[in-house]
């Protein structure tokens, strides 16, 4: 039978794995390197597609292009498939996510000199909560493995992969909780360690996880530097109008920020600034979408979440847009913009528990995977949800990947 290259398509990180001698071997996907970040770019002037690191390096180095991340989580609307115009030639991103697959498969096949013409990908519990949108998106996934020269691809929920990876963590006979934070999703599987084995009781997800977090942030604390919640004065008559808060969003959210920079956007933009009360502001609005630096703002958000995080009181530096232009961020500003995810973190974690028909005092250990799972407000609520429960810590960026490779076996 051929062999299955195991992929862990992520919001934020992809990694690939094969299974030898029965154990996972992660490939090489970056030069040094087990998982690679799901980014590309497309240099303005023709040329090769970057991905994972090339392509972030590319965006920090300012070369002139379009870069891409976070595209998982168009999956299954609309948007994947409208045809846009990118580094001078129209692509859809169902065509972007193909490219970036074929080149993870190509990557895979020269670290092991093999052919792979199956794959094993991990997929959330829910790719969307609409029945309709889900199966939509899955449809999307398989069609850009097809595209990128797989001939079969299967899908396993990544926190029944976590499981089979990290059932090891626990005690013979004892129930699991997998909380699987990624970049897209919030998933959970309850499982039992049994016989060297993980057998899977149920698994929930929400359409909730780290580019969310990052969202919640910067509305919270960059975007009212660019004039968000300020207000217009009127073209005609007395009175002000709120400044309309959709391009704050957009610019919020990872998956869009390359398609705000467009003449209606930025004429918007200018016509806003003219009419703001705040126009120093909303000039900063202006000059975000016309050098294009909405990439930039969100890994200053990033850094910010993450620093405050550790518990430090820090700052967004955003000089990029204005010389000494930054927004602070500490432990309790974070906590605030966070709170109703932490609520629902909670909520789809119990239910899960629901699912299982066991209680939370029968959990005997919780295993926090996933790159977000490093968020304080994550280990929080498992524990308050779990209280008796040891809390253990998978490979937070490897052990979808890990289970999957395992589960090619069966």
């Amino acid at each position: 039978m051929a062999e299955t290259l195991a992929i862990d398509f992520g919001t934020s990180n992809s990694a690939a794995a094969v299974l030898r001698d029965g154990r996972p071997l992660r490939l090489a996907i970056e030069p040094g390197a087990e998982t690679l970040p799901t980014a590309v770019f497309f240099p303005a002037r023709g040329g090769a597609m970057r991905i994972g690191e090339a392509a972030t390096e590319a965006l920090i180095a300012g070369a002139e292009g379009r870069y891409m991340r976070a595209l998982k989580s168009v999956l299954g609307t609309e948007l994947f498939h409208e045809s846009r115009l990118v580094a001078g030639r129209r692509r859809t991103l169902a065509e972007i996510v193909a490219a970036f697959l074929a080149a993870l498969r190509e990557r895979a096949e020269a670290a092991t000199g093999r052919r792979f013409a199956r794959a094993l990908s991990g997929r959330p519990v829910h790719f969307h909560a609409d029945p309709a949108s889900d199966a939509r998106a899955e449809a999307d996934l398989r069609g850009c493995y097809l595209a990128a020269g797989f001939a079969q691809v299967d899908f396993l929920p990544e926190p029944e992969a976590a499981a089979l990876a990290s059932h090891g963590l626990g005690r013979e006979g004892e129930l699991g909780l997998i909380v699987d934070i990624g970049g897209g999703t919030s998933d959970f599987s309850v499982f039992r360690s049994q016989g060297g084995k993980a057998q899977i009781l149920a698994n929930h997800g929400i359409r909730l996880g780290g580019t969310d977090f990052d969202q919640q942030v910067s509305l919270s604390h960059a975007m009212p530097a660019l004039g968000q919640g300020g207000s217009l004065r009127r073209e005609m008559g007395r009175g002000l109008l709120p400044v309309p808060n959709a391009v704050y969003v957009d610019l919020a959210t990872w998956a869009r920020i390359p398609f705000l920079y467009t003449p209606e956007t930025r004429r918007m933009a200018a016509g806003m600034a003219r009419m703001a009360l705040d126009r120093p502001g909303m000039d900063r609005l202006v000059a975000v979408l016309d050098e294009e630096l909405g990439h930039e703002l969100a890994f200053a958000v990033e850094r910010g979440k993450i620093a405050a995080n550790s518990g430090a009181e820090a700052g967004i530096a955003m000089g990029f847009i204005e010389p000494g232009l930054a927004r602070a961020i500490t432990p309790e500003t974070l906590e605030a913009a966070l709170s109703a995810n932490r609520h629902a973190l909670a909520e789809a974690a119990a239910e899960t528990l629901r699912l299982a028909g066991v209680t939370p005092g029968q959990i005997g250990s919780v295993v926090l995977v996933g790159g977000s799972s490093l968020m304080g407000l994550v280990a929080d609520e498992a524990r308050r949800l779990c209280p008796g429960a040891s809390q253990l810590r998978a490979q937070a960026f490897t052990a979808v990947v890990d289970g999957l490779a395992l589960a090619t076996a069966r």
